[in-house]
């Protein structure tokens, strides 16, 4: 794989320009082969053109602890399909050779990063244009490992925060996150839900202690929530509900339905002028 060119600040580019734009940054969610590996760049292509300003690909996983149903089952599909981590980084590979430049997140359990070998994966994340990683069984205190092969080659190690973490978590990942730090809106597994958490005080813990952009995820499904969201937060993730509007369509209409999706949340990105 020839190495694509480098850019380790996007994520930090695409925050600022949301925060320039006065909106809050949209953040899908899809897994790399699902429904076929072909399918899944389309579709992240769709939600690019539906306003995607990061987009995080799901690398399929047989015990994805952190995921609800609906994620749970497009990983399953996926590894029927053959998808594996080396898959994921040829996926992202072609994107950028054919000169997407939007942030690339990946969204996988440490098993598959060390099998394929630390050192290994962060140079070819490199190589493929990857611009980081979210590892969600990979406590901050346990990462040092990956996160001095990520910042050998430039790529940001994502931590997840919950609103049960502990000031000492909330300090560790203060101390080696980067790009942006990554909020569950709550205590439980991904999954869409119609009403979302008051987030203000467990958010003014993480601010107190983390300069980074913010993005909230778990149970986005509506503009209001993503409204809600911008309020706290910088972010917000959008996964199983974009999923269940993308099967809901014919197979030759989840493009397009994709991208309607994205554009209905952006709806709920604009922030009013101070």
């Amino acid at each position: 794989m020839k190495a694509s060119p480098i850019a380790p600040s996007r994520i930090g580019a695409a925050f600022a320009r949301a925060r320039d734009e006065r909106r809050t940054a949209l953040v899908p969610f899809l897994t790399a082969g699902y429904p076929t590996l072909r399918q899944s760049e389309e579709l992240i292509l769709a939600t690019i053109r539906g306003g995607a300003d990061i987009v995080e690909i799901g690398v399929p996983f047989s015990d994805p602890l952190a995921d609800g149903a609906t994620v749970q089952r497009t990983s399953q599909v996926a590894l029927a399909n053959g998808v594996r981590l080396a898959d994921c980084l040829e996926l992202v590979f072609r994107l950028r050779a054919a000169g997407v430049t939007t942030p690339f997140v990946f969204m996988g359990y440490y098993n598959p990063i060390l099998q394929y070998g630390i050192e290994t994966f962060a140079s070819d994340a490199a190589a493929a244009g990857l611009d980081g990683a979210i590892v969600p069984d990979l406590p901050a205190e346990e990462s040092d490992d990956l996160l001095a092969a990520f910042r050998r080659h430039g790529r940001d190690l994502i931590f997840l925060l919950a609103p049960t973490s502990t000031e000492a978590r909330i300090e560790d990942v203060a101390e080696r996150a980067t790009g942006f730090v990554y909020c569950v809106s709550l205590t439980g597994v991904t999954g869409g839900r119609r009403v979302l958490p008051d987030l203000s005080t467990y958010l003014h813990r993480v601010r107190s202690r983390i300069n980074l952009p913010i993005a909230i995820g778990f149970g986005i499904s509506t503009p209001e929530h993503v409204r809600q969201v911008g309020d706290v937060a910088e972010g917000a993730v959008i996964g199983s509900a974009l999923i269940d509007a993308i099967d809901e369509s014919p197979p030759d209409e989840q493009p397009a339905t994709a991208e309607a999706f994205l554009r209905h949340l952006a709806t709920g990105a604009d922030r009013p002028q101070a």
